[in-house]
């Protein structure tokens, strides 16, 4: 999950990770460029933070994480 200062949906997305005991690894763009870059091209120029990745697939955003779990699918994302 790539994320920013001071950004809510990146805590909201954290939070339901979290609650669902998901590792993962946080890179802050804001402080390392290298990863802003990064993610720039894993996400096909999104700038918005959060861009959250299960594996090799790109989710999105905080919206399109919580979109899934309300959906029910986000379970079987975190399978894979």
């Amino acid at each position: 999950i790539y994320t920013g200062p001071l950004c809510a949906h990146c805590e909201w997305a954290k939070a339901l990770l979290k609650k669902k005991n998901v590792d993962f690894i946080e890179y802050n763009v804001g402080e390392d460029s290298a990863k802003r870059e990064e993610m720039l091209k894993k996400s096909h120029g999104a700038r918005t933070v959060p861009q959250i990745f299960i594996g090799t697939h790109h989710i999105g955003g905080n919206l399109e994480l919580q979109a899934l779990e309300r959906e029910g699918k986000l379970d079987n994302l975190l399978k894979n």
